[in-house]
């Protein structure tokens, strides 16, 4: 009795286990949804191209409910894809991939303590961790002097975006157009995004180049998967209700 109450129990536990294990693979990105089993044949999610002419700061505050997503951080999404859909008409990148990366990066510039202030500036700035080869990381010795991660001896991610130093140096960008391109300025961060999925002459509303702009961002196929999820959950959440037609 004592043997089979004891296989019973192993039996219990490795259910248990088993049943966790799935639920982690079906989970979301830090989200609690379900994660749609993407992979590079995919397309893109589709969101609707924000209309030409469209106000930011308006469509912002009436789609951050619905979005689910900080309504400060929204307005910088929109008008990085205003902004680059002027530089590279045929990109065709849209709010919602910028949101995925944005909310799997930083949580949209709100990871632990930070916070977007109205002027877009994320305080206390989103640093990551050293880069020094540990850990499943790379090695990337400095390349800024300290001047944006303020480590003087290795690289690391800055801003809402999260970009290395030396990225920012080649795709960092004035999104508010204050003179400065500054990483750690959400409008800045989201239009450097943007161009930086778009190199190469990329169209992402193709699949290929929307795989091909988020592995550059990140050489992750479960962080494009991750973003994949994010960007047609908010794409979702703001289409328009059919039935409301």
């Amino acid at each position: 009795m004592l043997i089979r109450s004891l296989v019973a129990a192993v039996g219990g536990i490795l259910a248990l286990v088993v049943l966790v294990a799935l639920a982690v693979l079906v989970t979301g990105p830090d989200r609690g949804g379900p994660r749609t089993p993407v992979d590079r044949d995919s397309p893109p999610p589709a969101a609707a191209p924000l209309p030409d002419g469209t106000d930011p700061v308006a469509w912002a505050a009436a789609t951050a409910p619905g979005a689910d997503v900080p309504e400060r951080t929204l307005r910088a999404y929109a008008n990085a894809e205003l902004r680059q859909r002027e530089l590279t008409p045929q990109c065709r990148v849209g709010w919602a991939t910028l949101a995925g990366i944005g909310r799997i990066e930083s949580r949209h510039g709100t990871l632990g303590d930070a916070q977007v202030r109205a002027d877009g500036r994320v305080e206390p700035p989103v640093v990551g961790i050293p880069l020094d080869g540990t850990d499943g990381t790379r090695l990337v010795t400095d390349t800024d002097g300290g001047v944006l991660d303020g480590d003087p001896d290795l690289d690391r991610a800055v801003g809402p975006m999260q970009f290395l130093p030396e990225t920012w140096q080649r795709y960092g960008a004035d999104g508010n157009d204050d003179g400065v391109a500054d990483p750690h300025q959400i409008d800045d961060a989201a239009l450097a995004a943007a161009g930086y999925l778009c190199g190469g002459d990329r169209d992402v509303t193709e699949a290929e180049d929307w795989w091909d702009g988020v592995l550059a961002y990140n050489a992750s196929g479960s962080y494009a998967r991750d973003v994949w999820s994010a960007a047609a959950d908010y794409a979702a959440r703001t289409a328009p209700d059919e039935a409301a037609r």
